[in-house]
């Protein structure tokens, strides 16, 4: 009985700091989920505003938007793609103005399309701007109004930029897009002078402030690179000031928020050196240059690089990869560690949303398969809880005769093992295998843009947030906001229903304490799994269930399972 009681308070002092204490852990490595699209009052659903969208400011050195866009109209070139808007500034050919016109601020009908890049002045600047080295050069300098062939960029309508430096050198920069997210920068320059130059043409993406998107250790927000065959997600913000350059062959370079990126993408089989400042208290940069080349009197050299602005849709980072011959673009998503489990189960949960058109019943579909791939093993696992039930009995006697010599007992013990033919360790399998399914699962649902704003049933507006919807102020009647820690919305509950209904259908351990423990158990996860993403918990519920009709099924063929412990 005092073994119980100690048992007991150590589970309970366990589970307090679970409690409070996986915030901390989960903040850490476990990034949170996206921010509610809604919230209830007067038992009404209301959209809420995006915190991460750009927000006006008072500050004297930053201006509006639309008046810094509106002064410089008339030295602007229209962008206008079936996925993009916005303008190029012909002063200093920067490409400053862009919008995703397939995504939205929030889910309201008239809520804006997300802004990605805006004009220096403003609050969010953030741009991308293709010139050369100087290395005696001269090129045109930031503050240059160059001239453009046409007033309209758009698939199938390249422009071009040109400019002179007054030394006889001529400059171009042809600019094409495709129906995506990707330019295609063709950069020239033409020596009339009567010596020979150097010419290494250089890239640049600027931004006047870090993300609004939380970084954490396992997704990467803010400066990345590919490098060396390899993805570089070390840099944070505040490494940026004390980062190295790199030189390499093929690879990328630039700013990743959490479902949009920014790259520059020079030549893939050309050599050239990245790197990554802070020139600013507040902003960041990160730049390319190519290896310089002498270019001849009288000769013409051309260079081409790409850049990328816009969603970081999966299948548009593959083709852009395989197609493109981008190195490791698919890696603007930081898979991680399960990147083999993560994308198989991203297209085989994306190719069940385009069949039923809810995300919601595709998760449940997915956690439908995955539990039906998995039966054999639980059938395995349900015999061996069976067989080791039936020799509990003999266990206890042996552990009592040799309680005084421990490896006697163990070797006893193996000995009872091999002669009845049971696995200790064939019922932690179903287990074990779900561990990297669940997580993997859980990055599909974090990372990938597709689940963004995607409704369920009901209030549920967006299964990548938690749910909004908590009896704790009758489901939104009572005119007051519960703390967080407390707002367990309905969707957890119902999890941890589900789980106390899975863990009924448990056998019965014969220790006390740990009937107390399991009692418990769905209650504190319950409390743990409340922040994470709806369709997480979506997943969760309906493997739950699924469990318990398993666990039925499993019993009838295993019916010594439910049977008390022979003493």
């Amino acid at each position: 009985m005092k073994n119980d009681s100690r048992n007991f308070i150590t589970f309970a002092i366990v589970a307090a700091l679970i409690l409070f204490g996986w915030p901390l852990i989960a903040n850490r490595f476990f990034p949170p989920a996206n921010p509610p699209v809604t919230k209830i009052e007067g038992g009404k659903t209301k959209v809420e505003p995006n915190l991460n969208a750009p927000s006006p400011t008072t500050a004297a050195k930053v201006r509006d938007l639309k008046a810094v866009l509106g002064e410089s109209a008339g030295q602007r070139v229209a962008i206008s793609t079936p996925t993009l808007k916005g303008s190029i500034n012909l002063k200093g050919a920067r490409i400053d103005d862009l919008v995703l016109t397939d995504y939205k601020e929030t889910i309201a009908k008239d809520s804006p399309p997300i802004r990605l890049l805006s004009p220096v002045g403003t609050a969010d600047a953030y741009y991308a701007q293709f010139g050369w080295q100087d290395n005696g050069l001269k090129p045109p300098s930031a503050d240059t109004v160059w001239s453009a062939t046409g007033n309209l960029l758009a698939p199938g309508k390249p422009v071009t930029l040109t400019a002179v430096n007054g030394q006889g050198q001529h400059f171009a920069i042809e600019l094409a897009v495709d129906d995506q997210y990707m330019f295609t920068i063709r950069q020239t320059v033409v020596n009339g002078a009567g010596a020979a130059v150097d010419v290494a043409p250089a890239g640049l993406i600027s931004r006047a402030a870090a993300s609004k998107d939380p970084d954490s250790y396992s997704i990467q927000v803010g400066p990345m690179s590919v490098h060396d065959n390899k993805a570089d997600y070390d840099l944070n913000y505040k490494d940026v000031a004390a980062s190295k350059p790199f030189t390499t062959t093929g690879g990328w370079l630039g700013f990743t928020d959490k479902y949009w990126l920014t790259a520059l993408i020079p030549d893939q089989a050309s050599s050239f050196a990245g790197q990554f400042t802070a020139p600013t208290a507040t902003g960041f940069a990160s730049d390319y240059a190519r290896a310089k080349m002498s270019l001849a009197p009288g000769k013409a050299l051309t260079q081409t690089s790409r850049f990328f602005a816009g969603a970081k849709e999966v299948g548009v980072l593959d083709r852009y990869q395989n197609d493109g011959n981008i190195a490791k673009f698919d890696r603007g998503l930081d898979w991680g560690w399960f990147g083999l489990i993560e994308k198989p189960i991203f297209y085989y949960l994306d190719w069940l949303f385009r069949m039923v058109g809810n995300f919601g019943v595709a998760i449940m579909l997915l956690t439908v398969t995955i539990r039906g791939l998995i039966f054999p093993i639980a059938q395995r696992q349900f015999a061996s809880m069976a067989s080791m039930r039936a020799i509990q009995p003999k266990m206890k006697a042996l552990q009592e005769r040799h309680k005084d010599d421990k490896q006697r007992q163990q070797q006893e013990i193996m000995k009872l093992y091999k002669t009845e033919k049971v696995n200790p360790l064939a019922g932690c399998l179903p287990t074990l295998i779900q561990i990297p399914i669940m997580y993997s699962l859980y990055k599909v649902l974090m990372l990938t843009i597709e689940m963004r704003h995607q409704p369920f049933v009901a209030w549920i507006k967006d299964l990548s947030a938690p749910d909004p919807l908590t009896p704790i102020n009758l489901f939104g009647l009572l005119d007051f906001v519960p703390p967080h820690f407390i707002a367990i919305g309905v969707v957890p509950i119902l999890l941890g229903i589900s789980m106390w209904l899975q863990f009924r259908m448990n056998p019965a351990p014969m220790d006390e304490a740990q009937k107390q423990v399991f009692a418990l158990m769905p209650w504190v996860l319950m409390f743990v799994m409340a922040p994470f993403a709806v369709g997480l918990q979506v997943y969760w519920i309906t493997s739950n269930l699924l469990t318990v009709l398993q666990q039925k099924v499993l019993y009838a063929r295993h019916p010594a399972l439910k049977q008390p412990v022979v003493k």
